[in-house]
């Protein structure tokens, strides 16, 4: 009962905060209340404290046979958005520059539906840094890591909500485009043979910077040429994605433009650790892959 009326509360806030929600969502699963999204992210970062307490002194999992079937099942999905929200947005004759929320009808409905599913998915992604935790790479939940991964499951919790399609379109289908590079490398990374032809790392990290940028370009591209997509929810998907182009520019010239104190000795080359991630600081899906020693 108490839980009820916190939910109550909690959901009256967002309504008049935000306004009316989008009728078409409504009964959706976990959009209607907020409460789901909230406990399920705080049992996340419950998860990551309590689990490293408890990895503490034990040995690291190795995982590999559930790090592919993990890899594989979010590159598929990953691909299934791709190509719908092409097909939804090309056959709604969607405007590249700037698309409104209610003029494509049905195909705004199917848009709806791929972005539920890109919503859902953030959940699941939330296994990243599980996996972490559960084969002890503590160095690579770090704040950015994790920063993403809680905000965009809540943030896309209300995209559903009010802004369930139009312009949101975008950033999901490069996002979608990317993870699908993204999650093959990481699947690729679990077998020792395949790390010799794992060379493109770097250039996996500077395909999610520009995806930052275009989204934010897209997104500021509906300021200048307004169409009836909520100004502020422009203004605040900017802002976010500028927090994070300044975050990953920071882990960007760390990693990539720091001269090397060491030159590497005895351990060949394709023998040394390929995380599954594209970085120990950000990637969405940076579950790893163990070295040979410690496999």
């Amino acid at each position: 009962e108490h839980l009820k009326a916190f939910d109550d509360e909690i959901n009256a806030f967002l309504d008049n905060m935000f306004g009316p929600r989008d009728a078409r969502v409504r009964g959706w699963f976990m959009l209607d209340s907020y409460l789901p999204t909230f406990l399920l992210t705080v049992t996340y970062l419950l998860s990551i404290w309590l689990g490293n307490k408890y990895m503490k002194n034990r040995p690291a999992l190795s995982l590999r046979g559930t790090l592919t079937l993990y890899n594989l099942g979010i590159t598929l999905l990953s691909a299934y958005m791709l190509v719908e929200l092409i097909l939804s947005s090309w056959g709604g004759g969607y405007n590249l520059q700037c698309q409104n929320l209610d003029s494509a009808g049905d195909a705004d409905v199917r848009v709806a539906r791929v972005l539920w599913w890109y919503y859902f998915s953030k959940l699941v992604e939330f296994l990243d840094t599980i996996f972490f935790v559960l084969r002890k790479k503590t160095s690579q939940i770090t704040f950015l890591h994790v920063y993403h991964h809680a905000s965009m499951f809540n943030i896309w919790w209300c995209v559903l909500n009010w802004i369930p399609c139009g312009q949101s379109f975008f950033g999901p289908t490069l996002n979608s485009f990317i993870h699908i590079l993204m999650y093959s490398y990481y699947g690729l990374s679990v077998f020792p043979s395949m790390h010799k032809y794992l060379w493109w790392k770097k250039y996996l990290t500077q395909a999610q910077l520009v995806q930052f940028l275009l989204t934010i370009t897209h997104t500021l591209s509906a300021v200048v040429k307004p169409c009836g997509f909520p100004f502020g929810c422009l203004i605040f998907q900017s802002s976010y994605m500028m927090t994070l182009v300044i975050l990953f520019l920071n882990f960007y010239f760390q990693t990539y433009r720091k001269k090397p104190v060491k030159k590497e000795t005895k351990e060949p080359r394709a023998e040394k650790e390929v995380r599954n991630g594209l970085s120990k600081a950000y990637f969405p899906a940076a579950n790893g892959v163990m070295n040979r020693k410690t496999q």
